[in-house]
């Protein structure tokens, strides 16, 4: 993680709420089957934009961590994909 650059910034912006997604469906709905979750999340679109906001603490997190290293180049490609997170959970809540 010494490398200073935009994308190492944005593959682990893309990668880091993946993994927060996971966490949110084990956290608080593992007692449903995948298939039963996706189709939960196809239901009540609601359920979505909420894992989307909560993955998206994690790139917070992880913002504030390159920006106190001073690996700005880094934070700047994580906020890139942070911002793209947040236009999606805003669709996902305003139109879907």
């Amino acid at each position: 993680m010494n490398k200073d650059n935009y994308i190492v910034g944005v593959l682990l912006g893309l990668a880091l709420p993946f993994l927060g997604f996971v966490l949110f469906y084990e956290w608080k709905f593992s007692f449903f089957s995948l298939t039963e979750f996706l189709d939960l999340l196809n239901r009540q679109k609601s359920i979505l934009s909420a894992m989307i906001s909560v993955s998206l603490l994690l790139n917070g997190a992880l913002l504030t961590y390159f920006f106190q290293k001073q690996n700005d180049k880094t934070a700047k490609g994580i906020f890139f994909t942070t911002c793209i997170y947040a236009i999606v959970a805003i669709a996902c809540k305003w139109f879907l």
